[in-house]
């Protein structure tokens, strides 16, 4: 289950990046074709990552489970950022505020996915 959330963060970021450059060269119906794809991938991402708090519920003591926690509520961060950009950006709006969210956010998520949490990469 890891390694299929892992992919399909990073089909979503590669999605995030599509739109935001479709976004930025004015291409508003693909922009929102990518968009909206991104959003189903969002619930992907969601329902394995869910799983994998559950699997840390079922397996684990305490203090992993409240990072694991942690983990799951910076990773709904993200989503929500993700989203927030994208949404500025085709209203013309400044992103400046949220992108400082979304990087905080991701620091949180892959030190404690990568660095803390046991079920990080397994090979």
């Amino acid at each position: 289950m890891t390694h299929m959330h892992i992919t399909a963060w990073v089909l979503g970021f590669i999605l995030f990046v599509a739109a935001m450059m479709m976004q930025k060269q004015r291409k508003a119906k693909p922009a929102k074709i990518i968009h909206m794809i991104l959003r189903l991938v969002y619930l992907f991402i969601l329902y394995t990552g869910g799983v994998l708090v559950w699997e840390y519920i079922q397996n684990s003591g305490m203090p992993i489970l409240a990072e694991a926690i942690t983990k799951g509520i910076a990773g709904i961060w993200i989503i929500a950022a993700m989203e927030r950009i994208l949404v500025k950006l085709s209203n013309g709006e400044r992103t400046k505020g949220v992108w400082i969210e979304f990087w905080i956010a991701l620091v949180i998520v892959l030190v404690l996915g990568f660095v803390r949490l046991p079920m990080g990469i397994q090979f």
